[in-house]
Formats: C-alpha cells, structure tokens, sequence
C-alpha cells in the first residue's frame, strides 16, 4: 500500500549505518513517522527529503503499522534556514514547539499551515517577528493562549503599571501588586501587544523587546508542555 502525502521534515534521527527515521508534519494526519533508507550514503537519490525544513510530498510505502519514503518531490528546501545559524535555531524552535504540541493521526491543518508560512517569513526576512507570532498562535491552538488584555485579578489596565507579573497557570499579565507570578517588564507586554495586532505603547518598545518576550514565551511553553524547547533556548543566546 502506497500513501501520498504533504509533509514538512521536523525530526531525523539516524539509524543503522545509512538509514534515518523521519518525523514528517502533515495537515490531515497529524506527525508520521517514516523510515527512510540510504540516505547517509554520499549522492543518495533522496537525500534532500531529510533535510531540516523540507516541504515536498512524500510517497509512503505502508508495511504492517510502519512507513517507509519510497519517493519524494521537492515543493520547498527553505534551504535560507539551513545557511543562516539565526535563521536556523528560530526554525529549529518553530520545528519543536509544533512536534510538542501535535500527535501522530491527529488533523493539525491551523498548525500545519501556519508553521509554512512562518518558515516563509523566515526567509524572506527577520526571523524573529515570525518566530513570536508563531509561538503565540501554536500556544492558543494548543489552549494555551497568552492573555494580553487587562490585569486578571482586579481588572484594571497595564498601561500605567511600572512594573507587571506574569501569571504561569492563567497565562496571563496582572498588576505587580495583585498577583503572585513572576515579574515580567511592561516592555515584554507591549512587544507582544504589538506583535499580537494590538494597541501599544511605543515608549515601551525596545531594542531588546523581543529577546525578552522570546524568553517569556519560552518559560511559559515549557511550564504548560513540559518540553523546554532547547533550539530556543540556543536562539536566545544568540540574538
């Protein structure tokens, strides 16, 4: 049996002496797994098709409850990701967030398509802004959504709060005085108002904006997956 499918390559891992096994990402099924052989041999016909990022179609040949790549055809290398070291570790973030949050025969088409796109930012441009967007769309699909409104405890508004926390189990912002979660700069809020397509203050819009919001995203991820994200991690560092 033969199946055809859509995938991006999140995950290989090496096995045997010029084998991987492939974790491909796909809109209607969720993660599959796939073996893929003689692909660590120099010229391998199908080398490509395990390269971090790509996007083709895959012909799968079912054997029991295991796949094998028969075939593939190339849609997208993102081959800009694998040739820029910043570029790389934001895709390689992208790459893990959404192989924590999907399942294997689970539809993820939201998901799916949106981690294209962010990979397409990516190249074209700044990583960084797609990367924030990103998270924060695979956190309110996983149910998780970060809240960026008013204080959750007594309601009042951020704007004119010096200094803020970060509630963990809700998600979301408070007063620094109202809650009990760790401090959080009115810079990250506002950087993620912003980037969220909400009103903000451009007074609280820095040069290290993002890299803080990155490090808020990250710890929040963490806290809810359980998955800490170590491609981010190494971005952080080097932005």
């Amino acid at each position: 049996m033969e199946l055809k499918v859509n995938a991006v390559m999140l995950r290989a891992v090496d096995y045997g002496e010029n084998d991987k096994i492939l974790t491909l990402l796909t809109a209607e099924q969720g993660k599959i797994s796939a073996g893929i052989k003689g692909v660590k041999k120099p010229g391998a016909k199908l080398k490509f098709a395990a390269q971090p990022f790509c996007f083709a179609e895959y012909v799968l040949a079912k054997r029991g409850d295991k796949y094998t790549v028969i075939n593939c055809s190339e849609c997208e290398s993102f081959y800009d990701l694998r040739t820029d070291i910043n570029k790389f570790y934001a895709a390689s973030a992208a790459a893990e967030a959404v192989f924590a949050v999907t399942y294997e025969g689970g539809e993820c088409a939201e998901i799916f398509y949106a981690f294209i796109r962010a990979l397409s930012e990516m190249c074209a441009g700044s990583e960084r802004l797609p990367l924030i967007n990103f998270l924060l769309f695979v956190l309110e699909k996983s149910g998780y959504a970060v809240s960026l409104e008013n204080c959750i405890e007594c309601g009042a508004e951020l704007s004119g709060e010096e200094k803020l926390r970060f509630d963990m189990d809700a998600g979301a912002f408070t007063c620094f005085g109202c809650g009990t979660g760790a401090g959080a700069s009115r810079v990250t809020y506002n950087v993620l108002r912003k980037i969220a397509g909400k009103d903000f203050e451009e007074d609280f819009i820095t040069d290290d904006g993002e890299k803080r919001a990155l490090r808020l995203l990250k710890e929040y991820f963490t806290f809810k997956t359980d998955n800490a994200l170590k491609s981010l991690s190494e971005y952080i560092r080097l932005i």
